[in-house]
């Protein structure tokens, strides 16, 4: 019979750590029910005690979550256990995450603890938490470089005191997979068996799904995980890595997950739109190239057998080959329903507004295919209040004149302002135009454009990263056949968030 392997999403916590990746309020709680509908067992919503945003999210998170256990990462201390359960406070079924560092590096070095300090504090930390909590979870962080019989003491101490689920950490990604097979073989040999073994690595050396399936196979029965493997430096293991070996390998892991597959690449995409960093085109299960075939032999055998080159199908995570052709006649309703077969679920006045978008842009290309499809309906995964809009743009450039920019938009009031720049390019002149209207101060961080389809038609996408006068980073994302109207977009799209933001 398989055994049932719990899914621990850490994306809106470790994954948000990574620099360039921060949500707000808004995109996490997006992101939160996306992960629901993947099927995640636990979703760590955040660190409730690290700022007041991060409280809120947790606590708006367990409000809204309902078939995932919502996790809360708390250090071993009252104060961050009190806060961690108030934010909790909501959740159907909340889980406390307890972690303190068990290596001798960590403990000399960081935490300035001897061993029976670092075993005291956890004893009365995890006893403290279990009176408020049923559901605790320890990690021992840097497990992996702790020694072996001091971590296998923390972890019993752990048990004593209320823990169900023990946590084994590479938190700097160091171990080999054989390393990490047998620290979990020895510790799950020790411990009891209705004790919960979890693996939590990071990709420092590229081995951070291999670590993660090893750990399975020594006896883990709970991986920590973020979607498209974001999180500190190098990253943390890749949900749909592990969860499609795992689905593809049954016969070598006899196990199961109850991760929806067909919603992976709904979510990976999702996160990329939410944070604005692309998709590496040769990452495995959702990268642009990870079912594309150029060797005319391997095209070959794909025509005559799709298994020969492809060892699981696009459509096993939700990449669906056109089935109707999508184009300036079609209507509402077989926008919808190609929508709904890509796995995506949005409301009526947003259709509405996709739908709008639509029919701009099939005036503008012959076909429209499932990538135009995925970028147009990727700004409503999170929508925000639109303060200001474009209504027109006239850009004057050329090599014996300066580039001039002039730019209208209309304000949510229905006013409208109009204001003419000039500057390094075509596009610098369009946001110093922007600047001028709505005299917010902002500095442009960071700048970059792709072709998401293909074609001479294709739509263009540009990601705009804009410092605030409080140094947070706001992105910002625009589409269209027009890289200058993308450019627009995309800042007046950061302009708005940082306005919505700091209307809260």
């Amino acid at each position: 019979m398989e055994k049932l392997i719990k899914i621990f999403d850490t994306t809106l916590r470790d994954g948000e750590q990574s620099p360039g990746c921060s949500m707000n309020l808004k995109e996490k709680l997006e992101l939160a029910k996306q992960l629901e509908r993947l099927g995640a067992d636990i979703i760590e919503a955040g660190f409730p005690i690290a700022s007041p945003e991060d409280f809120q999210a947790v606590s708006e998170i367990a409000k809204q979550i309902k078939n995932a256990q919502i996790a809360a990462l708390c250090r071993a201390s009252r104060n961050d256990i009190d806060c961690a359960y108030n934010a909790l406070k909501k959740a159907v079924n909340p889980r406390l995450h307890i972690f303190i560092a068990t290596s001798k590096i960590h403990m000399e070095h960081k935490l300035k603890m001897t061993e029976n300090d670092v075993l005291e504090r956890i004893k009365d930390s995890v006893s403290y938490a279990k009176t408020l909590i049923d559901d605790i979870q320890f990690c021992a962080e840097d497990a992996s470089r702790s020694d072996r019989e001091f971590l296998l003491k923390a972890f019993k101490t752990a048990v004593d005191a209320g823990a169900s689920t023990l946590n084994i950490t590479d938190t700097v990604g160091y171990a080999s997979p054989s390393e990490i097979f047998d620290l979990v073989k020895y510790i799950r040999k020790n411990i009891p068996e209705n004790i919960t073994l979890a693996i939590h690595c990071h990709n420092d050396l590229g081995c951070a799904v291999a670590n993660a399936l090893f750990a399975v196979k020594a006896g883990a029965g709970q991986v920590e995980c973020t979607v498209n493997g974001i999180g500190e430096r190098a990253g943390n293991t890749s949900l749909e890595g592990v969860v499609m070996a795992l689905y593809t390998r049954s016969d070598m892991f006899n196990v199961r997950t109850n991760i929806v597959t067909k919603q992976i690449y709904r979510t990976s995409k999702m996160l990329s739109t939410i944070t604005g960093i692309p998709i590496a085109r040769n990452k495995p299960i959702v990268g642009e190239n990870a079912f594309a075939h150029e060797s005319g032999i391997h095209q070959h055998g794909v025509m005559n057998n799709r298994s020969t080159y492809e060892i699981i199908s696009p459509e096993s995570v939700g990449i669906y080959q056109n089935r109707m052709v999508l184009g300036k006649h079609s209507g509402r309703h077989a926008l919808e329903e190609r929508l709904y077969e890509m796995g995506y679920r949005i409301s009526s006045d947003n259709l509405d507004r996709v739908f709008d978008k639509f029919k701009l842009i099939a005036e503008k290309k012959k076909y429209i295919t499932d990538k135009d499809i995925e970028v147009l309906v990727g700004p409503y995964a999170s929508q925000i209040k639109e303060t200001y809009r474009l209504k027109t743009f006239v850009v004057n450039s050329g090599s014996v004149i300066s580039a001039t920019a002039v730019v209208k938009l209309i304000r949510d009031d229905g006013t409208e302002k109009e204001h003419v720049a000039r500057g390094d390019g075509p596009i610098d002149a369009a946001f110093k135009a922007i600047d001028r209207v709505v005299k917010q101060g902002f500095s442009l961080e960071n700048y970059s454009i792709q072709s998401v389809t293909e074609g001479e038609d294709a739509l263009g996408e540009v990601i705009v990263k804009l410092k605030c006068s409080d140094d947070s980073i706001i992105t910002g994302r625009g589409l269209s056949t027009d890289i200058i109207e993308a450019s627009i977009k995309a800042y007046l799209n950061a302009v708005n968030k940082a306005i919505a933001q700091q209307s809260v």
